[in-house]
């Protein structure tokens, strides 16, 4: 039905008034019906009508409020759609209405008015009548050319889409059966137009139709998009861009204006330009550079830690001094837990600074450093770029956190790509591969984290400085514990100081008992638990009025009080079954800690592993911080094997052999004899060396004295010390080599309660690092050979056999 002049409607129609769309012949509508006027024309029209012409009803634009319920009919357009009414559904929720399916059929022109009630009915003129336009011959030429002219362009349209679509080919079929003079209302009944535009395609005459449609699609494409690409290419001028990555941006724009939408690298010339625009080029944000205030907001958001505050310090400073300094590149290495990417935080605010957290833990993709090239496809800036444009200032404060644990595979090595964007000589022209022009990150303060710097390739550690953080000490947690991280809980827990009570004997217990760390993160956990117990019983006070009688309860050992009255507390054991009023806080003591936490984990063991010949305590460090080691040793009858186990390295393994090797060469001078008595100590006999926590990977050059200790011990019968923790590496020569780790070694051994700690002669100058308290309570012996060390470790020293004085002759 798209030829008009195959139509012959009635002189006169009843009129629907439609608010949801514009009805176009050849095309079809859905249109809910639900007005008075609308439903008694159905319902007296067409669900009675018989005929073929009483199906037919007159289609008008209604743009008029659709939810009054005026009376009044509103003015009506001139030109309607003639349209047979195909399909009639009713429906009665949520309120009474008709949907009804009417296909158009011609265009109408309202002569006059016959009727407004029950249904407004008109006496109309039929349009679209070819007939109209036979006495005219240059018309109809005029006519014929221009519906060939808007076929040509329809099927130019549609040969862009992608033709395997099946819905494409079947709208090309489509093109060639329709009439010519169809297809300008049928294509803008498809198109997105708007209702206003489609009214203006009812209203015109052929000719002018044919016109409007080709030139309003092209133009209102074509000027949404230039406006579009002119309003990018005003803000790339307006910009403050570098001059290389103007004249690219420039460029790119030339080719964006002469590109059709269709082709692919349109989206992705213009995602570039895009983001081009949206880098922070030339924004910054101003440095506060007061060092009073930055040392008060540092001492407030974290205790101790006055190595890594001292060089934060000293950074603003020399800012201060000097504006155009160029950012260093810090690195953080301590292990988990002990705050090194807080302070990254807490720098950022301290300058006031905008801050951004990378993640490099397993990252094994050098395009995640360096962006992915234009040439691929879903390509992308890397993290550094991502992170400025997130950030929106190019001086922030980057945080690379876990920079020793990068990965490298087959997409290449991101520490490698890490080198240009940590070196501060040459990140001011930092190049990403999808920018492919130089950004200055000369202003960017860069902050890595790592546990360890043994992970981390040369190249890439030369270009940062290493400032330590290493553990806590027990005094230290006690303090941030009471600073901070109870304080954190509470609020999180919806908990109060007046509903709960954390001692600082009952925080040393947990510190010492159930938690044995170099950081807080255990500690914090802990505390987690201890306020969610505690939670459980205000809430369930909470529900109870009153405060059952203590003979209800019991008198026994589980209700025993362990505070006087004055003071108001109970501790959470002797609450198991009661109802605390919000006056009295719970107070958590060891017997409280039991029964939150379950048993301690940790007990000092030191005393019972030294109770026999052939063990010593060793020092260890670790990422995870300091560790006390025990190294254990037996001998049997045998053919002079020695057997290692526990885990061993390769260092380690080197250095049993070298322990045993010079007690061998030295047995004589120390009276040490085997079970046969013989001074070859392997004669005869078999040593096995283990190292317990068998699961455990150790390594590392520090157990050489810790094993001649406990070789000598073994072989002497005689006990060692059981305070005693010891470091060092040897030589064949009997000589003591400085080792690593002093501090976390030191730290290790206080919280095991040990008081002695034996250490290599040039390491002296590591125990400047150790806190004043925690070197009151050891007492450090510094050795720089196995005699001093083995003279330390044995109550009374180790015995020496004199040495002949040889006297030279003189004949």
């Amino acid at each position: 039905m798209a030829a008009g002049s195959a139509i012959q409607i009635p002189s006169r129609l009843p009129l629907l008034l439609t608010h949801e769309g514009v009805l176009l012949p050849g095309s079809t509508m859905r249109t809910s019906v639900d007005s008075p006027r609308n439903m008694q024309l159905v319902r007296s029209r067409l669900l009675k009508g018989t005929s073929l012409r009483s199906t037919i009803i007159g289609v008008i634009p209604n743009t008029s409020d659709p939810t009054s319920d005026c009376d009044d009919l509103p003015s009506l357009h001139r030109i309607g759609t003639a349209a047979l009414a195909v399909q009639v559904v009713g429906s009665n929720w949520p309120k009474p209405h008709y949907t009804l399916l009417v296909t158009g059929l011609c265009r109408f022109q309202i002569l006059q008015l016959l009727k407004e009630k029950p249904y407004p009915v008109a006496e109309v003129e039929q349009l679209d009548r070819l007939e109209q336009f036979t006495n005219q011959h240059k018309s109809e030429e005029e006519l014929g050319e221009l519906s060939e002219q808007f076929y040509k362009y329809a099927v130019q349209l549609v040969e862009m889409l992608d033709m395997s679509v099946p819905a494409v080919a079947k709208l090309r079929r489509l093109l060639d059966n329709l009439p010519r003079e169809a297809l300008p209302d049928i294509l803008t009944s498809i198109i997105r137009t708007s209702n206003q535009e489609k009214l203006q395609v009812v209203a015109i005459r052929p000719n002018r139709r044919i016109n409007h449609i080709p030139s309003t699609t092209e133009d209102e494409e074509e000027e949404e998009d230039h406006d579009d690409v002119v309003m990018l290419e005003k803000k790339i001028r307006t910009s403050s861009m570098s001059e290389q990555a103007l004249k690219v941006c420039l460029k790119e724009i030339k080719r964006l204006k002469k590109m059709p939408q269709s082709m692919p690298e349109y989206a992705l010339t213009r995602n570039y330009l895009e983001l081009m625009v949206e880098l922070p080029w030339n924004k910054s944000t101003k440095d506060r550079l007061e060092i009073r205030a930055a040392r008060i907001l540092l001492d407030n958001d974290h205790y101790a830690m006055e190595k890594l505050k001292k060089r934060v310090l000293e950074y603003l400073a020399v800012r201060q001094l000097k504006n155009n300094l160029k950012g260093p590149i810090l690195c953080f290495v301590g292990p988990p837990g002990v705050g090194k990417t807080s302070v990254g935080r807490s720098i950022a605010k301290t300058l006031g600074r905008e801050f951004h957290r990378i993640a490099l833990g397993g990252v094994c993709d050098q395009s995640d450093i360096r962006g992915h090239r234009r040439t691929y496809v879903g390509s992308m800036p890397g993290r550094i770029i991502n992170g400025l444009k997130t950030v929106g200032v190019n001086n922030p404060v980057f945080l690379l956190d876990e920079v020793d644990k990068l990965g490298k595979s087959l997409q290449g090595d991101p520490a490698a790509a890490l080198l240009e964007v940590l070196d501060p000589e040459q990140n001011h022209s930092f190049t990403d591969h999808y920018l492919n022009v130089a950004f200055d990150l000369s202003q960017v303060l860069f902050i890595a984290t790592a546990n360890t710097t043994a992970t981390i390739p040369p190249a890439l550690l030369d270009r940062m400085e290493i400032i330590q953080v290493p553990g806590y000490t027990q005094e230290e947690k006690i303090e941030i514990a009471h600073r901070h991280l109870i304080p954190k809980q509470l609020e999180q827990h919806g908990l109060t100081p007046q509903q709960i009570q954390i001692p600082q004997v009952t925080t040393l217990d947990i510190i010492t008992r159930y938690t044995r760390e170099a950081g807080v993160r255990s500690l914090d956990r802990k505390l987690g638990a201890i306020c969610r117990a505690v939670a459980v019983k205000v809430a369930e006070g909470q529900h109870k009025e009153t405060k059952p009688d203590r003979a209800e309860v019991g008198e026994g050992e589980d209700c025993k009080e362990h505070v006087t009255e004055d003071t108001k507390t109970e501790s959470i054991s002797d609450t198991a079954d009661l109802a605390l009023p919000p006056e009295m806080p719970i107070l958590i003591d060891f017997h409280a800690l039991k029964d939150i936490l379950g048993p301690p984990m940790y007990e000092m063991e030191v005393s019972e592993r030294l109770s026999q010949p052939g063990v010593a305590i060793g020092l260890a460090w670790t990422p995870l911080g300091g560790e006390i080691m025990f190294v254990e040793a037996s001998r049997m009858d045998g053919e002079g094997q020695l057997t290692l186990t526990g885990q061993l390295g390769d260092v380690m393994k080197e250095s049993a052999h070298l322990a045993i090797s010079w007690l061998r060469s030295n047995a004589k001078r120390y009276q040490l004899t085997n079970a046969s008595g013989s001074f070859d100590l392997l004669d005869n006999t078999d040593i096995h060396l283990h190292f317990p926590a068998g699961a455990v990977t150790k390594d590392g050059p520090s157990a050489g004295v810790t094993i001649v200790t406990c070789l000598a011990s073994l072989f002497s019968g005689r006990l060692v010390c059981s305070d005693v923790a010891m470091t060092g590496e040897i030589t064949l020569r009997g000589l003591v080599l400085p080792v690593g780790g002093i501090k976390d070694k030191v730290l290790a051994a206080h919280r095991a309660g040990l008081k002695r700690i034996i250490i290599p002669q040039r390491n002296e100058k590591d125990l400047e690092e150790i806190a004043v308290n925690v070197r009151q309570d050891l007492t450090f012996v510094l050795a720089s050979c196995l005699d001093e060390v083995l003279n330390a470790a044995f109550d009374g020293g180790f015995a020496v056999k004199p040495r002949v004085e040889r006297l030279n002759s003189k004949l």
